[in-house]
């Protein structure tokens, strides 16, 4: 995960199979196309141990692969060692930010910026909800939100 650049995230959700790999494909992507992605440390996890090890949800990868975007992430659990070595912890929804908030203050060195990736989202949708129990359409909608906050976090962070 070495990367030469000293900027860091980690994007997170409940489970790592939908909303988190999904900003980190985006985000991966948009940092590549602007000839930057060597500057970042990109990674995505999750806040439960549900799906360790898992790929993301199939939903997920047709979705990205319609806009272009391949991943090859397998989900793993958010670790003590994230809030120390992430510059920026990005989070879906309020679950995920009450849990790292949380998980945070059991860390005594913790330095990561613990955000919803929401709060980037220049249409001002802070929640980006879980298309789990969805159909297509809902992955498409967490594409789309991803795209928008992770361009407006990319660009804040250039």
């Amino acid at each position: 995960m070495a990367a030469t650049g000293s900027k860091s995230v980690l994007f997170v959700c409940l489970g790592n199979i939908c909303r988190s790999p999904i900003a980190e494909a985006v985000f991966r992507k948009l940092a590549t196309d602007s000839g930057v992605v060597d500057q970042w440390v990109i990674d995505s996890a999750a806040t439960s141990d549900w799906n360790t090890g898992s790929s993301p949800d199939t939903r997920g990868l047709a979705c990205l692969r319609k806009h272009g975007i391949e991943t090859s992430h397998r989900a793993r659990q958010v670790t003590k060692d994230d809030f120390m070595s992430f510059s920026y912890i990005l989070c879906m929804d309020d679950s995920n930010l009450s849990d790292l908030n949380r998980k945070a203050k059991s860390v005594k060195n913790s330095t990561a910026k613990i955000e919803l990736l929401g709060s980037y989202d220049p249409q001002n949708e802070l929640i980006i909800k879980d298309p789990y129990y969805g159909d297509d359409k809902d992955f498409e909608k967490v594409y789309e939100q991803c795209l928008r906050c992770c361009r407006a976090f990319l660009e804040k962070n250039a």
